[in-house]
């Protein structure tokens, strides 16, 4: 359980670290009891988005004819522990635009951090076709910022560009963009920004529980309402920062900050696809679990101390 392995994930579709089983060379029978085990582990709305980035990615894969590497199981699949009903165990999903890590420990689970992205948002044609994912989640931030008054609007607005002359040298990352918890990240001490949920009216407050709860949306009923409790007992300490346009349809950075979650959306230019500029239809998003419960490792080192 104490595995650097763990950490060993990544967004970029080619393969840096080959932990556990790749998918994509394993038998039919082995990917689908793998699916079912994370199927098993998420809500249906959770498990549906998680799945949904795999078959975007093979979609992408056939749309830029490179299906060998972009693929609906171009993803590899790690067990740690033993599973069991009380001893710490969990499981790990990782490639491009998904990365999952599930640990659950004495009847309690924790699923971070969350690497969920997508280009494009949406399957527009073939068995898979769909509506566009994280619909829910940038609707709710352009209404977080149509909630606040112009004042706290302003102060939220850390940068009014996404690539904005005033940011210091190093601050969009050639991969990341403008995410700062992502990927090889783990427990970095992120400065807050913006403004302060205990300062937003009300109507804010509970916009911003709404995005917090689209983000832990992946964890089952009892697992989810016990994440929300905590998050709502941290919500005067919690902040929201903000970066680009705020009006519908405009590309757009933000992120969510407390003792007990930091949560990240962004906009991002085209890898695959042929265009140079941010578009809407490029997403990335981040989960994570600040002060050392990335991984549940806060569980797992006080089930140790417990049982030796």
């Amino acid at each position: 359980m104490d595995a650097v392995e763990w950490q060993t994930w990544a967004n970029p579709e080619f393969l840096q670290f080959d932990t556990g089983l790749r998918l994509e060379f394993q038998p039919p029978d082995v990917r689908k009891k793998a699916l079912a085990l994370v199927e098993a582990s998420l809500s249906p709305d959770g498990f549906r988005l998680v799945h949904d980035m795999m078959l975007i990615n093979g979609f992408l894969g056939e749309v830029v004819g490179l299906e060998t590497i972009l693929n609906e199981f171009s993803y590899n699949f790690a067990l740690y522990g033993s599973p069991d009903a009380e001893a710490p165990w969990g499981w790990q999903l990782f490639g491009h635009h998904c990365a999952v890590h599930c640990l659950v420990v004495e009847g309690r689970m924790v699923v971070s951090p969350v690497f969920l992205g997508a280009e494009p948002n949406e399957i527009d044609e073939g068995p898979h076709a769909g509506r566009p994912v994280f619909t829910d989640r940038i609707r709710l931030g352009t209404d977080l910022m149509a909630a606040l008054p112009s004042d706290l609007r302003a102060a939220a607005t850390v940068y009014r560009r996404m690539v904005d002359p005033g940011m210091p040298p190093g601050r969009i990352h050639p991969g990341d963009e403008r995410h700062l918890a992502g990927a090889f990240q783990d427990n970095r001490v992120i400065p807050l920004e913006g403004i302060r949920a205990a300062d937003m009216p009300e109507q804010a407050r509970q916009i911003l529980l709404q995005i917090a709860e689209s983000f832990v949306s992946l964890l089952t009923d009892g697992p989810r309402a016990a994440r929300m409790r905590e998050i709502r007992d941290h919500l005067d300490a919690t902040w929201f920062s903000w970066i680009g346009g705020h009006e519908v349809g405009d590309v757009f950075y933000h992120r969510l900050q407390s003792p007990v979650l930091i949560a990240e959306l962004d906009h991002h230019c085209g890898v695959f696809l042929d265009y140079d500029t941010l578009q809407p239809f490029h997403i990335h998003t981040v989960l994570r679990t600040p002060h050392g419960n990335d991984y549940g490792r806060a569980h797992v080192r006080a089930w140790q101390a417990r049982n030796g």
